[in-house]
């Protein structure tokens, strides 16, 4: 009679690869971010300047509330505290373009929808890494049916648009898009 015990090599290599994972991710270094932006852990404050409003026929309360929704993504997805002048980060920006046009148009030659678009040129300036410094311009739309008049649905839109182009911001800063 065999005392001795097969083992399964399934078991086995089911084993080998733990132990291999295991070991591979206790010998790497890893550096945890939240939302999976690389935040310099240097950096304690950011600078959000007013962004000045230089389009044509944009809404009044869109440099307001752009700056403002740019100072929250910072607030709360990030340790950084939000401040006033200079700043380990700073960002400083103007709006330079509002426009709506028909889009979709019809076999009747009018329009389905309209599109709403929002450009902005934004300067970010790293205090301990030059080479993340950028001035870039971003551009977002939303659409909206052409049954709706602007006034009616503008503040939905903007708050849409601003939310894109502020994730678009936070994403050029920190994940090198």
């Amino acid at each position: 009679m065999n005392t001795k015990s097969k083992v399964d090599p399934r078991y086995c290599t089911v084993l080998c690869t733990l132990y291999l994972l295991l070991c591979t991710s206790l010998s790497c270094k890893m550096n945890y971010s939240f939302q999976g932006a690389s935040v310099p852990p240097e950096a304690k404050t950011v600078s959000i300047q007013y962004f000045q409003n230089f389009a044509p026929l944009a809404s009044p309360t869109l440099s307001q509330t752009l700056t403002e929704a740019l100072k929250d993504i910072f607030s709360t997805q990030t340790h950084l505290a939000v401040i006033n002048g200079s700043a380990d980060l700073n960002f400083e920006g103007t709006i330079t373009g509002y426009t709506t046009a028909p889009i979709s148009i019809q076999s009747n030659d009018q329009a389905a929808q309209n599109r709403l678009t929002i450009t902005i040129s934004v300067k970010f300036t790293n205090r301990f890494d030059e080479k993340k410094n950028f001035e870039s311009s971003f551009s977002r739309y939303a659409d909206y049916s052409s049954q709706s008049s602007l006034a009616s649905v503008e503040t939905t839109l903007i708050q849409a648009i601003n939310t894109q182009l502020v994730q678009d911001i936070y994403n050029k800063a920190f994940n090198n898009w």
